[in-house]
C-alpha cells in the first residue's frame, strides 16, 4: 500500500505534483491545519503530515497519531510543532533550511538598509505631502562594523552581501572555526567583543534555551553607542522591553524586526518608536522561497516515506539516500543486535557500549547509535523506534559510549554491543555479509555465524555430549521445524552454546521439555523484526 500524507497548509501545487509522481497518496485540504478539532480525528490516516506555520502540532494531535512517521515544515521555524511529544511517538520532525536561506538573508540587508537610511519613515512622510528632506539623516554601511551572531547559513550568506557592502564584518559563533571564518573573509570574536564593536548586529541562530535573550537588557547595555539591531531570525532573541527604552535613551540608534516574541504581534513594546522598522514575519516571504520549501518538503518526505532517506531531520540523525541503500542492512543488524540484548537482559541497564570496526566505523554512527538503542528498548515498549529509543534511553539514565577502530579480523567489518548492569555486561557481535543478510557471529565472547531469523532460540549449556539431540528431538516432538541450527563453545567442556533460527515460536511445554533434560543453564525464546 502506498503511503498516505496530508498537507494541511497551502503548499504548492508543484509539490502536491512531486507526491503524486513518486507513488505517495497525498491529500491536499490547505485550510485542514486552522482546525485542531478536525486533523485530531483524521491525523491517523496518514504516514506524513506537511505544514507551514498555520497548522499547530499538539500533544492531542499527536496522541491520534497512530501510523504518523514524520511531520516536515516547509521553512526553518518548528515551533508550531511540540518536538519532545512528536520524539516520544517515534515521529520523525524535518524542516527545510535551505529553501529560504537567500530570501531570508536578504530581508536581513533590506532591513539594515531601511534602518539605516530611515526608508519607512521617509516614505511615509513623503507619501503625506510633507518634504522633510532634513529630517531623515541616514549612514553609510560601507566602512562599518556589521556584528554576526551566528554565522551559520543564513548568516553565511549575510556575511557575504556585507563584505560586498564594503562593510567590516564579526562573527560571534560558537561552532565557527578559525579557519571557516578565515575563508568566509570574518573576523571570529567572542560576544562580547562584537557588542563593543559592532555599528550593526544582526541575529542569525535558532531560538533555543542558550539563545533566548542573547540580546539580553545586560549585553544590550555592552552595545555601542548608536548601534542599530536587526532580527530576521526568531522572536525571543532580543528582551524587546530593554530594547525599547534603549532606543528611547538613545544608546540604541535604530532596530529593524521581522520577527517578534508573541506572533502574531498584535501589540509589542517596538511599535510605534522611530526609526524601528517592522514587517510580519516577512524573511521567507518571496515566490521562489516558497516554491523552494514546497519542493524540498515533498521530496525530503517521499524519500523518507520511499527509501528510507532521512534530510534535514531536528529529533533523529539524518540518513542521505546513498547512506541509506549502503546502510539499510547495517542498521538491521544494529538493530537485531540490540533486540538480542534487550531480550536477555532482565535487570535495569546502566549503560550500552557499541564497538564499531573496519566498515562499519566508516559509516553514519549517529544512526547506528539509534538503532541499536531502538532495539534494546523495545522489550521496554514495542512501539519504540530510532527516533523515540534515544529519549527514552535518556529518560532512564542509560549511558552510551562508542568505540571506532580500524579492520581487526576476518570481517571487513562488524558491530559489538554490550550491555551493562548492576550484576553483569551481556555482549553480542554481528556482521552483514556479502548478500546483504545480517549475521551473528559472537555471543559472550563465543563465535558463532548465525543467520537471523524471525523467531529462535537461544540455549546455554556445559559443552557435553547430547545437547543437538535434545534440542532437535524436542523441537521435532513439538512440531517446530528448525531452519539454521548454529553451535559454539568458549573450549572443549567448557560453556557452550546454540542459536535455532525455528519457522514458528517454540512453545512453552517444548522450553519446558528442555529445561526437565537438565542439560541447559539457560534456555530463551527470541524474537527479531527480519521484515
Amino acid at each position: 500500500m502506498a503511503p498516505k500524507v496530508l498537507i494541511s497548509d497551502k503548499l504548492s501545487e508543484a509539490a502536491v505534483q512531486i507526491f503524486r509522481d513518486r507513488g505517495i497518496d497525498v491529500d491536499f485540504q490547505p485550510d485542514l491545519g486552522k482546525d485542531k478539532d478536525k486533523l485530531a480525528e483524521v491525523i491517523g490516516q496518514y504516514d506524513g503530515l506537511a505544514i507551514r506555520s498555520a497548522t499547530k502540532v499538539t500533544d492531542k494531535i499527536l496522541a491520534n497519531a497512530t501510523n504518523l512517521k514524520v511531520i516536515a515544515r516547509a521553512g526553518i521555524g518548528t515551533d508550531n510543532i511540540d518536538k519532545e511529544a512528536a520524539s516520544k511517538k517515534g515521529v520523525i520532525v524535518m524542516n527545510t533550511p535551505f529553501g529560504n536561506m537567500i530570501t531570508t538573508a536578504e530581508h536581513a540587508i533590506a532591513m539594515m538598509f531601511a534602518v539605516a537610511r530611515q526608508v519607512p519613515e521617509a516614505s511615509a512622510s513623503t507619501h503625506a505631502g510633507k518634504w522633510e528632506k532634513s529630517k531623515f539623516m541616514g549612514t553609510e554601511l560601507t566602512n562599518k562594523t556589521l556584528g554576526v551572531i551566528g554565522a551559520g547559513n543564513i548568516g553565511g550568506i549575510v556575511c557575504d552581501r556585507a563584505r560586498g557592502l564594503k562593510m567590516k564584518v564579526v562573527a560571534y559563533d560558537p561552532f565557527l572555526s578559525e579557519e571557516r571564518a578565515a575563508k568566509m573573509g570574518v573576523e571570529k570574536v567572542e560576544l562580547d567583543e562584537l557588542l563593543a564593536r559592532a555599528d550593526f548586529i544582526t541575529l542569525h541562530v535558532p531560538l533555543t534555551d542558550q539563545t533566548r535573550n542573547i540580546l539580553s537588557r545586560e549585553n544590550l547595555a555592552k552595545t555601542k553607542k548608536g548601534v542599530r539591531i536587526i532580527n530576521c531570525a526568531r522572536g525571543g532573541l532580543v528582551d524587546e522591553v530593554a530594547l525599547a527604552e534603549a532606543l528611547k535613551s538613545g544608546h540604541v540608534a535604530g532596530a529593524a524586526f521581522d520577527v517578534f516574541s508573541e506572533e502574531p504581534a498584535k501589540e509589542n513594546a517596538l511599535f510605534n518608536l522611530p526609526n524601528v522598522v517592522c514587517t510580519p514575519h516577512l524573511g521567507a516571504a518571496t515566490t521562489e522561497a516558497q516554491e523552494n520549501v514546497a519542493l524540498q518538503v515533498a521530496e525530503q518526505m517521499s524519500n523518507y516515506l520511499l527509501t528510507g532517506a532521512v534530510e534535514n531531520a531536528l529529533n533523529m540523525p539524518s540518513v542521505t539516500a546513498e547512506e541509506a541503500k549502503v546502510m539499510g542492512p547495517w542498521i538491521k543488524l544494529a538493530e537485531h543486535l540490540g533486540a538480542f540484548v534487550g531480550q536477555m537482559t532482565d535487570e535495569p541497564i546502566k549503560a550500552i557500549n557499541i564497538l564499531y570496526d573496519g566498515v562499519a566505523a566508516d559509516m553514519n554512527l549517529d544512526a547506528l547509535n539509534c538503532a541499536v538503542v531502538a532495539g534494546i528498548m523495545k522489550k521496554v515498549n514495542p512501539d519504540v523506534n530510532m527516533v523515540s529509543a534515544p529519549v527514552v534511553a535518556k529518560e532512564r539514565g542509560i549511558q552510551i559510549s562508542t568505540t571506532n577502530q580500524d579492520k581487526t579480523g576476518t570481517f571487513d567489518g562488524y558491530i559489538k554491543v554490550t550491555a551493562v548492569t548492576e550484576k553483569r555486561e551481556r555482549s553480542v557481535a554481528g556482521t552483514v555479509f556479502s548478500d546483504g543478510k545480517p549475521r551473528f557471529i559472537q555471543i559472550k565472547g563465543i563465535n558463532i555465524d548465525a543467520e537471523v531469523g524471525a523467531h529462535m532460540l537461544y540455549t546455554t549449556n556445559n559443552d557435553v555430549p547430547g545437547i543437538i539431540g535434545s534440542l532437535g528431538q524436542t523441537m521435532g516432538e513439538h512440531g517446530v521445524n528448525i531452519a539454521n541450527f548454529t553451535l559454539g563453545r568458549a573450549a572443549a567442556g567448557g560453556e557452550a552454546i546454540a542459536l535455532l533460527y525455528v519457522d514458528e515460536p517454540v512453545p512453552a511445554d517444548a522450553r519446558a521439555k528442555l529445561a526437565e533434560t537438565d542439560l541447559f543453564n539457560q534456555i530463551k525464546p527470541l524474537e527479531f523484526d527480519v521484515v
